[in-house]
């Protein structure tokens, strides 16, 4: 039995009330859900809240899910807009911090303005740290649409398709909307940059 169809049979049984299958199908991807949210969220009280209610959410709709896409991404896009509805409920009174203290170079994977290993000591670790937080804080500046994508690009490392079966829109769209945001951004870390130097 193939893995897809594996998918299909817990679907069917947690449709069917079944409690067992449907923890089994959320474990299956909660690892890369509750990333998604952590790095939209910025801290794990507000990443949990927001799994919380994306889950409440996919129980509600199980029974419309199609079998069009991959469960696992219907459910990356249920916690990505639950993520999007919370920060925008948060955002008068949310403070542009770190995304994590604990910040790991991957995470940046594929980002043209990436921080360098240079293999320095700790002065040097020292900047990196402070220049990855400049760069996190620089995302958080960019709009919705655009957060989305460089998170799930260039943070998370999912694919273009993968992206356009979270955000229900084509290939094209995608790739469109991730070069204007990568740019969004780069003028975003220049301008903060050019402040920087003019004090």
């Amino acid at each position: 039995m193939t893995e897809r169809n594996e998918e299909r049979i817990l679907i069917q049984k947690a449709i069917e009330g079944d409690r067992d299958s449907l923890e089994a199908l959320l474990l299956s991807c909660k690892g890369k859900a509750y990333s998604i949210a952590f790095r939209y969220m910025k801290n794990e009280d507000d990443a949990m809240d927001a799994l919380q209610e994306s889950y409440i959410k996919i129980f509600r709709n199980l029974s419309r899910f199609n079998f069009e896409s991959r469960f696992d991404t219907w459910v990356y896009r249920i916690v990505m807009n639950t993520c999007n509805d919370l920060y925008r409920k948060n955002k008068k009174n949310a403070n542009i911090i770190s995304l994590s203290n604990s910040y790991d170079e991957e995470e940046t994977a594929g980002a043209e303005f990436a921080v360098a290993d240079t293999g320095a000591g700790p002065e040097q670790l020292y900047e990196r740290k402070e220049e990855s937080r400049y760069l996190l804080e620089c995302v958080n500046r960019l709009n919705d649409e655009h957060r989305q994508v460089i998170i799930l690009r260039d943070m998370k490392g999912f694919s273009y398709e993968e992206i356009s079966e979270i955000l229900d829109c084509s290939l094209g769209t995608v790739k469109s909307r991730i070069s204007r945001a990568r740019l969004r951004l780069r003028e975003i870390y220049l301008e903060g940059k050019n402040k920087e130097n003019k004090k």
